[in-house]
């Protein structure tokens, strides 16, 4: 199990390192076409990547995983646009901090009772980094901040579920598509003003550092960690900025920052040590017990148990497997 937390845990640190990358890579992007735009481009080349390259089935994916991974194409949609209306009301610091209490949600309603000391860590480093007292409140801004909060801790819970229901990268390669065109109706006809082949080329780039590879990652970690710890996790990520931003973009933090940094360490460290999944769990595998095995047509083929693990009172078979009635 804490080797599975660390795997985990080194799939977060990767995909946040990544994000900041992509967004510090993304300055020039965004003076020229705009943060919302910026957004739908990076989006939509994601979800276009993940269906050429992946291109799920539809007969890989139950009713009940298709419409989650649907639902998880909307709400990155959301998450993404809505943080894009908060930075252009707020100050980046102090989105970042309103964002972050979605995910610190996440961490102390799901976690343990030996758990909850991390995110409380996690929380004191993210009000010292992003120092959210050092401007005035617009309340539209903050209105759209709580709501890319409440995206998403949706966000890492849905995420969790279409990784343990749909193996490999099937979820995605469904949820970034809907992501697109989700961004493209908000967006309309505005989408493609001042659009040039130039700016889609370094769309495309920018696509694969955010959000493909980090998206990828995330869903790699949830099926190795508790959302608890997740959520704690993602708690260190404007640590990441802080030191990107330092290193690339010549920002020098003051001394609340580093001292918000010595926090949501020690919470990552604490997340790390105790976030591990129970056994049997993630991998795009889900444990069904006998009576929730649903027997359909004459060939007896389980549609319902693609994932099935071996178990106390359960079938060790899996889909796609024709067995007769009497069982394995």
């Amino acid at each position: 199990m804490r080797s599975e937390a660390r795997t985990g845990t080194a799939y977060a640190l990767a995909s946040m390192f990544l994000v900041q990358v992509g967004l510090a890579a993304s300055v020039g992007l965004l003076d020229r076409i705009g943060p919302e735009q910026a957004a739908w481009l990076r989006l939509s080349w994601a979800g276009v990547l993940l269906l050429v390259f992946v291109r799920p089935r539809l007969r890989a994916f139950t009713r009940a995983s298709l419409l989650t991974s649907v639902a998880l194409g909307v709400v990155t949609a959301a998450v993404t646009m809505l943080f894009m209306a908060a930075v252009a009301r707020l100050p980046l610091g102090t989105a970042s901090a309103l964002e972050f209490l979605g995910p610190l949600t996440v961490a102390v309603v799901r976690g343990r009772r030996g758990t909850k000391l991390w995110p409380a860590l996690a929380a004191v480093g993210v009000v010292l980094l992003t120092e959210p007292w050092h401007a005035g409140i617009d309340l539209a801004g903050v209105g759209f901040a709580l709501a890319a909060g409440v995206c998403w801790a949706a966000y890492i819970l849905l995420t969790q579920r279409v990784g343990d229901d749909v193996s490999g990268l099937r979820g995605l390669a469904v949820s970034m598509p809907v992501a697109g065109l989700v961004a493209t109706l908000v967006l309309g006809p505005s989408a493609l003003t001042g659009m040039t082949w130039q700016l889609l080329a370094v769309g495309l780039g920018l696509a694969l550092i955010l959000p493909v590879v980090p998206f990828i990652l995330e869903l790699l970690a949830l099926r190795r960690l508790t959302t608890a710890a997740f959520g704690t996790l993602m708690c260190l990520e404007p640590a990441f900025g802080l030191v990107i931003g330092l290193l690339l973009l010549g920002q020098v933090p003051g001394w609340a920052p580093v001292a918000g940094i010595a926090f949501v360490v020690a919470a990552g460290i604490g997340a790390e040590r105790t976030g591990a999944r129970a056994p049997g769990t993630g991998d795009g595998r889900k444990r069904l017990t006998a009576r929730e095995i649903n027997y359909s047509g004459d060939s007896g083929v389980l549609p319902s148990a693609q994932h099935l693990l071996p178990g106390e009172g359960e079938s060790p078979c899996r889909e796609p497997v024709a067995v007769p009635r009497s069982g394995c």
